[in-house]
C-alpha cells in the first residue's frame, strides 16, 4: 500500500510540476520559475514519501524541510523584490511631443509665419491634410500661411481639416478617402501595395530633405558608427558596444511599429539585410517615446534608438541622448544640403485621386519660393 502512495505521489505531482513548468517558460518569468518549480515538485514528493514511511517525525527530517522551504521563500522573495527595483527604475513611455503648440493660429504658435504675403490663398473647399507626427509643424505653417483664419483642432475626431494622426494611421486615412493629403516619409512597400489595391497610383511630391539620425545616452561612449555596424546591430550582428568600440554591455536596439515613418527608413537603411525581431518591450509606438526610452531604460546607457533629425534635435529637446556620427559625419543640415551625410531622405506630399479642386495649386505653392521658405524655415532642408 506504501508503495502504491510513493508511485501515485510521483505520477501526481510529477504531471502537475510538468505542466506548470511548460506554462512559466511561456511568461517573462519563465527563465527562474521554470527551474524554481522542478526544485519545488521535487521537494513536496520528498516530503510526502518521507511522511508515508513515517519519517516525517524525525527531528532532523523536520529541520531540514523547514530550512528548504525558508530557503524556497527566500529565493522567491529576492527574485520578486528585485524585478519590483528593475521595474521602479524602468521608464515606459510612449509620450509624444505636445503638437498643440504648433496648432495654426493658436496664441504664441510655434508654426512659422512668412513675412510677406502668401501669394496663394484657399478660402472655401479646404483639403483636408494629416501625416507624421514630425512633420506636422511643416503642414501647419503652409496652413498658417494659405487658409482661412480659425481653429483647426488637433485630432480627427474634432472633424478638423488639419490633424496630425501619425504616419501609419494618417497614410491609412488617405487610402480611404477620409483627407485629401498627406506629409510624410516614403511609403513602405507594404503602404504601396495596399494603395495599389484600393486606389490605383498615389501621387508622390518630394517637397523637403531630411536626414535619418541614431542616438544613444549621452554618457555611452560611442560617438560614430558606420552604416555597417548599424545594419549589424538592427540585424542581430552586433549586440555588445564592446564589439564597436563601447563599454562591455549588451546593446539593446529600439525599434518602432511596422508603417511609421522612421521604421521605413530603418528597413530602406538595411539595404535588403532582414531586421532582428525585438522583444515587444523595445517597440516604441510613438516618435517621442522612443526618444525617452533611449535616454532614460532602466537608467542605463546601453540603449540606440532612431528618428528623423529636425524631430529629434528640435522638437523634442531631451539632453540625456547625443546624435551617433555616421561614417565620421555627423547630421547637420548644411551636411544633408552637401549631400556629405549618409542617410538623408525626401519627404513628400501625397495625394491618392482626391476631387478637391485646390490640390494641384496647393502643392505648386509648396514648391514656390514662399513654401520652401517655411520648410527651411521650420528647420528642414528645402527640396530645391
Amino acid at each position: 500500500m506504501k508503495l502504491f502512495g510513493v508511485i501515485l505521489t510521483v505520477i501526481t505531482f510529477g504531471f502537475i510540476g510538468f505542466i506548470a513548468t511548460i506554462i512559466t517558460l511561456l511568461t517573462r518569468d519563465g527563465a527562474f520559475y521554470s527551474k524554481l518549480i522542478p526544485v519545488v515538485t521535487t521537494g513536496i514528493i520528498v516530503m510526502i514519501i518521507l511522511a508515508i514511511y513515517g519519517q516525517l517525525k524525525k527531528r532532523v527530517v523536520k529541520r531540514s524541510v523547514v530550512i528548504f522551504f525558508a530557503l524556497l521563500i527566500i529565493s522567491v522573495a529576492a527574485y520578486e523584490g528585485y524585478q519590483m527595483y528593475v521595474k521602479s527604475l524602468e521608464v515606459v513611455s510612449t509620450q509624444d511631443v505636445d503638437l498643440s503648440t504648433y496648432q495654426p493660429f493658436s496664441n504664441n504658435t510655434k508654426a512659422v509665419s512668412l513675412d510677406e504675403f502668401s501669394t496663394y490663398k484657399i478660402e472655401n473647399k479646404l483639403p483636408k491634410l494629416d501625416g507624421a507626427t514630425a512633420l506636422y509643424p511643416v503642414y501647419a505653417s503652409f496652413v498658417q500661411a494659405v487658409y482661412p483664419e480659425k481653429e483647426y483642432p488637433l485630432y480627427p475626431l474634432d472633424n478638423s481639416e488639419v490633424v496630425s494622426s501619425q504616419t501609419d494611421e494618417a497614410f491609412n486615412r488617405l487610402i480611404n478617402g477620409e483627407v485629401d493629403m498627406v506629409f510624410m516619409a516614403h511609403p513602405s512597400e507594404t503602404q504601396m501595395k495596399m494603395a495599389e489595391s484600393k486606389v490605383g497610383d498615389l501621387e508622390l511630391t518630394p517637397i523637403g530633405r531630411e536626414a535619418f539620425v541614431f542616438f544613444v545616452h549621452k554618457d555611452n561612449p560611442v560617438n560614430t558608427l558606420t552604416v555597417e555596424q548599424i545594419q549589424g546591430i538592427y540585424a542581430g550582428e552586433i549586440t555588445n558596444w564592446s564589439e564597436v568600440d563601447g563599454d562591455d554591455e549588451a546593446i539593446r536596439a529600439f525599434q518602432r511599429p511596422e508603417g511609421s515613418g522612421s521604421q521605413t527608413a530603418l528597413i530602406n537603411m538595411m539595404d535588403g539585410t532582414p531586421l532582428m525581431d525585438p522583444p515587444s518591450e523595445d517597440i516604441v509606438s510613438a516618435m517621442g517615446g522612443i526618444i525617452r526610452e533611449t535616454s532614460n531604460y532602466q537608467n542605463r546607457t546601453n540603449a540606440i534608438g532612431y528618428s528623423f533629425r529636425h524631430f529629434s534635435q528640435e522638437m523634442v529637446v531631451d539632453g540625456k541622448i547625443k546624435h551617433i556620427a555616421i561614417e565620421g559625419l555627423s547630421p547637420t543640415k548644411e551636411n544633408i544640403q552637401n549631400d556629405s551625410y549618409p542617410i538623408i531622405g525626401e519627404f513628400y506630399a501625397i495625394t491618392a485621386g482626391s476631387e478637391n479642386p485646390h490640390l494641384d495649386a496647393f502643392v505648386e505653392w509648396i514648391l514656390s519660393d514662399q513654401g520652401q521658405k517655411i520648410i527651411d524655415l521650420t528647420g528642414y532642408v528645402p527640396i530645391k
